[in-house]
């Protein structure tokens, strides 16, 4: 049995430690986070020890592991230091904000040989997967374009956007991830640009709340991302692939399919999943078991600290690409120079 820490006692954190508590082959063994109120509930209500600092909930010699699911800010310094117990380390993204420190918290952790998980939740989800796997059995031949649409139903707390990155780094990451995913290659080139629709005060913290990002393969492909912080029908996650042989496409999530036909509508249907915890809880409980059959069985992690560096990387290039207001050369080595794959 795999005995879990998780960090944070968050929502992303309270999906992680009910996965770990559903988990057969592991043990929910501790919660820890400053916040004692939150903590000594979960911990109640999944029957495992509080903890109040995260260090000491690492340092203990009776956690095999380590679920890092606090602020952005804390990730590179728990992930070292867990890495330097030797324990192994499923992170939320991003890895940090910051490009350079991530390169050099990268750099550090392969150097103790590191093992890290970073957690890209989407590409666990059962349509992505789905998708994957049709690309891979050449169901639609060689993959043409990929579209990936992803808006919010609403804007978070301003509170939240101040230290989120921006966007890019936030929200559009996920996409990034999901399109290298998809396409199969790495991208040599993006154009990007960004609106404050929803919310003109955003330029007081450098943010957008609408987005649209181009991305080139070197062979041609191209993934087109469409970002919005609002869309007033729902949680909006869908993705289509264009093939030579055919077409991929997944649809939004409701709680039911049912559709209603009477003398005033036709189709109706119940309304969006109203957000990701919702729309991807099943996700994540599939990538945190993922990690855990990794750990028992010694295989290497379907998401890496290279994953994480190249989504980031992406980020950064977009802003450049929208500060410019022109296409961007993405360097074909990228972060691969900084990563011994």
């Amino acid at each position: 049995m795999v005995k879990v820490a998780i960090l944070g006692a968050g929502r992303i954190a309270q999906i992680h430690a009910k996965s770990a508590f559903l988990n057969t082959q592991c043990e929910l063994k501790l919660i820890a986070d400053p916040w004692k109120e939150g903590v000594d509930k979960l911990a109640t209500e999944l029957n495992c020890e509080a903890g109040y600092d995260y260090y000491e909930a690492i340092n203990r010699d009776d956690i095999d592991a380590v679920v890092i699911a606090t602020a952005t800010d804390l990730h590179i310094d728990l992930m070292l230091h867990a890495v330097k117990c030797k324990k192994p380390v499923l992170c939320e993204k991003p890895i940090d904000l910051d490009f350079a420190r991530s390169i050099s918290a990268v750099q550090e952790i392969q150097s103790r040989h590191g093992q890290v998980m970073l957690a890209f939740n989407r590409r666990f989800d059962e349509d992505t997967m789905a998708i994957k796997n049709a690309i891979l059995n050449n169901e639609i031949g060689e993959i043409r374009q990929v579209i990936i649409t992803s808006r919010d139903p609403g804007m978070p707390a301003v509170e939240y956007m101040k230290s989120s990155g921006g966007i890019f780094k936030d929200m559009t990451i996920h996409d990034f991830d999901a399109a290298r995913h998809l396409l199969g290659e790495e991208p040599v080139e993006i154009f990007a640009t960004a609106s404050r629709l929803v919310d003109e005060k955003l330029a007081t913290i450098n943010d957008y709340d609408t987005c649209s990002i181009t991305l080139k393969t070197k062979s041609g492909k191209q993934c087109i991302i469409n970002n919005c912080r609002e869309a007033v029908y729902g949680y909006d996650q869908r993705i289509e692939v264009l093939g030579s042989q055919g077409l991929l496409k997944t649809q939004n999530h409701r709680p039911s399919t049912l559709k209603k036909y009477t003398r005033d509508t036709t189709a109706s249907q119940q309304p969006l999943l109203n957000f990701f915890l919702e729309r991807y809880i099943g996700s994540y409980r599939t990538e945190f078991n993922v990690f855990v059959s990794c750990l028992v069985e010694k295989q290497a992690f379907p998401t890496n600290l290279f994953d994480g560096l190249q989504a980031l990387y992406l980020a950064v290039c977009a802003m450049e690409s929208v500060e410019s207001n022109k296409a961007i050369r993405i360097n074909p080595e990228g972060p691969s120079k900084y990563f011994t794959l």
